[in-house]
């Protein structure tokens, strides 16, 4: 189709151009996010900065075997494919650029779905990967796509932070094409090396603060527990969420350290809570991935005086993928010492069924993703109420998070969850605000 709003790079001859693609570099990137910013009329009014960062993988090995020109050539041949491609497929304004090696940057003004912008790159992605002539014989490129909706003001520099990020972790996995730089921003103001820097000292300064988020049962309302969650409060920026607190740490290989530390805080902290208040900690794939962790664990939960048959480890599908045999050996060591295990985010990702029968759950805690459209939805509720009878029929309790509106409390109460959390009831909290409402509730 037609792009009526499109920016064709040859419209701009005073940008430094790229020698071998021949298009503009990342300062054009910079003039037309500003451009686009500065002119907010511009149609369509729904539009939104979407961004995509390609790249080509094999590039070295091609100018080994074949000649640095053959490698040029293709990368000629892959920018020419990107923009024809624009050209005829995206509505509004865009821009292009090379961002160095075999890496390019496509941003556009673009009023779609995250889904629409999806499908885009998959399809460019597509184009890209087919064969390539050239005179030595036929080239077969392999692109890697990351995917983001730049939040409102977004930097450049942010954009390109989280696309980076999240394209070297793309390129590590086996078999995975599109990725999605999901998560909160990269702080402005501060680089990912300062960042990464900063929270390897974070713990020492005991910048690291522990909230509760409550949770409660479906039956009563009665207070159950709560879920530890963690946020680092930057001396120079402030709060940092924990997504964006945890994306730092796994660029620093800091996750194990980090998860330990918010155990051990959080295991002290509610070693004073009242009558059978359940705690429950996640678990990283970097914990998993430690052959002390069980051990290091159980100390935790000695030295704290935490009662271990009140401590509930939160496990999600990811953590279990790297070798679900030594998973399912700890997790039976922990549930020999009272400790019970949730399997966190169920219906997120592929739901491998294979998990609840291996491994010695005792919790399937939905995702909010399984909630949402349960108040309007007849399919979304005949999933939930197949999935909470699959539950009872393997002897497990189900939580439902990401409950908002009274109306998602009802349906999941009526359905036969057992618990929930959420910001109908309360927001994660400090320990101090947890402990007030331990009181409230006893009284």
């Amino acid at each position: 189709m037609g792009a009526p709003h499109q920016e064709h790079i040859s419209s701009h001859p005073h940008r430094i151009e790229d020698r071998l693609t021949g298009i503009p570099g990342i300062e054009a990137v910079h003039d037309r996010i500003a451009a686009w910013r500065a002119e907010p009329a511009i149609p369509p009014r729904s539009a939104h900065v979407h961004a995509m960062l390609l790249g080509l993988r094999r590039l070295e090995a091609i100018n080994i075997t074949y000649g640095e020109a053959a490698g040029d050539g293709a990368l000629e041949e892959v920018a020419g494919r990107i923009q024809h491609f624009a050209s005829e497929e995206l509505d509004g304004s865009w821009q292009f650029a090379r961002v160095g090696g075999g890496s390019f940057l496509l941003v556009a003004n673009e009023a779609c779905s995250r889904e629409r912008w999806q499908l885009v790159a998959d399809q460019l992605a597509d184009l890209i990967a087919r064969p390539i002539g050239i005179p030595s014989g036929i080239l077969r490129l392999s692109p890697r796509v990351a995917l983001l909706r730049a939040l409102t003001g977004e930097s450049v520099e942010s954009i390109l932070d989280r696309l980076g990020t999240t394209l070297q972790h793309l390129s590590e996995q086996q078999g995975g094409r599109l990725a999605w730089a999901d998560g909160e921003v990269t702080p402005p103001g501060r680089s990912s090396a300062q960042l990464e820097a900063d929270l390897l000292e974070a713990i020492d300064r005991d910048e690291i603060e522990v909230l509760f988020q409550p949770q409660f049962s479906l039956t009563d309302d009665r207070l159950t527990g709560a879920e530890a969650l963690a946020r680092w409060n930057h001396p120079q920026l402030g709060r940092i969420g924990a997504g964006a607190l945890f994306s730092i740490a796994e660029r620093a290989d800091f996750v194990a350290q980090l998860s330990h530390h918010i155990a051990r805080k959080a295991l002290r902290a509610a070693r004073g809570w009242s009558g059978d208040l359940r705690l429950s900690i996640n678990v990283t794939p970097a914990d998993l991935a430690l052959g002390s962790y069980v051990r290091q664990m159980l100390e935790l939960v000695r030295e704290s005086g935490f009662p271990p048959r009140r401590l509930t480890l939160e496990i999600t599908e990811q953590a279990l993928i790297s070798d679900i045999t030594q998973t399912a050996q700890m997790m039976a060591e922990f549930s020999a010492q009272g400790i019970r295990i949730a399997l966190d985010d169920f219906g997120a990702g592929f739901c491998n069924f294979r998990y609840l029968k291996v491994l010695p759950m005792h919790y399937l805690k939905l995702d909010r993703s399984m909630i949402e459209g349960i108040t309007s939805d007849k399919r979304d509720v005949a999933v939930l109420r197949a999935i909470v009878a699959m539950a009872e029929a393997l002897d497990l309790k189900v939580i439902a998070e990401g409950i908002e509106e009274e109306a998602q409390r009802e349906v999941v109460a009526r359905e036969g969850c057992t618990y929930f959390q959420g910001f109908l009831r309360a927001q994660p909290m400090s320990s101090d605000m947890f402990d007030v409402m331990v009181q409230q509730n006893v009284a």
